[in-house]
C-alpha cells in the first residue's frame, strides 16, 4: 500500500495486523487526518466512520467517501463522542477503533495553522480553528498559569523562566516569536539537536486543545463502542499520551498491582475486565525510521475487547 504523501501513517502495518480488519467489518478511524489509517481499512474491505474536529481534514476527506461507495463516512466530531455519533448513525457495536493521538503531519505541515515553529506562522494551535488560539493564550494568561502548563504538560524543567520571558515579551502573535523567546530564555546554542522551543509549543497547543482529557474521554468511549472481540489500537507520540493508554489498559485488563489507589479495597468485587490480550508495546523499526522521522517517538498498544460491560462512569479519569 502506497502512503499518502502528505500524510506517511506511522505504523500503519502494525496498526492493521493489530486491527485485523475484514470484509464486512465496521471500524472507527477517531482520528481521520488525511485518511491513512482509513485508507488501509477501506482496503480491507471494512466499513469505516472516520472521525475528526478539524474542518480542513473533513474537507479535504470528502473526495475519500465519494470515491468509497458509502463504505465511509467522515464526521466533524471529537473522537470522544464517538459513540454519539455513531448512535446518530444507527450504528451499534464495532469490530475496531484504532487513534492516533496529538497533532497531524497535515497540521504541523501548514504554516497558517500555527502548530510548529519549523516555518512562521500566526501563534494559532486549534485543531477545530474554534475559541481560544495560541496567540491568545500566551498574551492573555498570568505568568503562573503559564508555568504551570509549561511545566505538566511540556514537562519543562525551567518552565517558570519561560513563562517570565513570554509574558515580558508580550504581545507575541507570531510562531517565530515565540520559538525565539524560549530559546533566548532557556539559552540554546543552534548546534544542540532538540530545540527547546518544542516542549512549549506541545504545552500549548495540548492544554487549548485539551488533548489529554480527550484522549481519557476516548478511551472510555471506545471501551462502550467496541463488540466483544472487537480490537482497540492506540499509537500515541509522548509520555504524557502513553501513561495514560497504558494505565487506561492495565486498569481495564485487571492487571493493575495489588495496592493501586485505582483498585477497589481488597475483598470488593470490582468491575470484570473489559479488555484482554493487552500486546506489549510496539515501536518503529530502522526502515520506519529511516523514512518518516515522526516515528522515532510513536508507541502503539493493542487490545481486546472482552464481553463484560464497559465499567461504570465513576471510574473515569483512573487512567490520569
Amino acid at each position: 500500500m502506497t502512503p499518502d504523501p502528505r500524510h506517511d501513517p506511522v505504523l500503519l502495518n502494525e496498526v492493521v495486523a493489530g486491527l485485523a480488519p475484514a470484509p464486512g467489518e465496521t471500524h472507527v478511524d477517531g482520528t481521520f487526518g488525511a485518511g491513512g489509517y482509513t485508507k488501509a481499512l477501506l482496503a480491507a474491505g471494512a466499513r469505516v466512520f472516520a472521525f475528526d474536529r478539524d474542518p480542513d481534514a473533513i474537507r479535504e476527506g470528502q473526495p475519500l467517501v465519494a470515491a468509497n461507495d458509502g463504505r465511509l463516512h467522515l464526521i466533524a466530531e471529537r473522537f470522544s463522542r464517538m459513540g454519539e455519533a455513531l448512535a446518530e448513525h444507527g450504528v451499534g457495536p464495532v469490530d475496531g477503533v484504532t487513534l492516533d493521538i496529538g497533532v497531524s503531519s497535515m497540521q504541523l505541515d501548514r504554516a497558517e495553522r500555527g502548530f510548529s515553529f519549523q516555518a512562521d506562522g500566526p501563534l494559532d494551535m486549534r485543531m477545530e480553528q474554534d475559541g481560544e488560539s495560541a496567540a491568545d493564550f500566551v498574551n492573555h494568561a498570568d505568568e503562573s498559569t503559564i508555568a504551570d502548563v509549561l511545566f505538566a504538560l511540556g514537562e519543562e524543567p525551567r518552565a517558570r523562566r519561560v513563562a517570565r520571558a513570554i509574558v515580558a515579551a508580550r504581545p507575541i502573535t507570531r510562531t517565530a516569536e515565540l520559538a525565539e523567546i524560549v530559546r533566548r530564555a532557556l539559552g540554546h546554542k543552534p548546534h544542540e539537536k532538540k530545540d527547546p522551543a518544542t516542549r512549549t509549543f506541545q504545552a500549548i497547543r495540548i492544554h487549548l486543545n485539551r488533548e489529554l482529557e480527550e484522549l481519557e474521554d476516548g478511551l472510555a468511549a471506545a471501551e462502550r463502542v467496541l463488540a466483544p472481540g472487537g480490537r482497540l489500537a492506540i499509537v500515541s507520540f509522548h509520555s504524557l499520551e502513553d501513561r495514560i493508554v497504558k494505565r487506561f489498559l492495565r486498569e481495564r485488563s485487571g492487571s493493575m498491582p495489588a495496592g493501586s489507589r485505582h483498585r477497589p479495597d481488597a475483598g470488593a468485587a470490582g468491575p470484570a475486565p473489559s479488555f484482554e490480550a493487552v500486546a506489549k508495546p510496539v515501536r518503529a523499526g530502522e526502515a520506519e525510521l529511516a523514512r518518516n522521522p515522526r516515528a522515532r517517538s510513536a508507541t502503539l498498544r493493542v487490545a481486546r475487547r472482552t464481553a463484560a460491560q464497559p465499567w461504570p462512569v465513576s471510574y473515569k479519569g483512573a487512567s490520569s
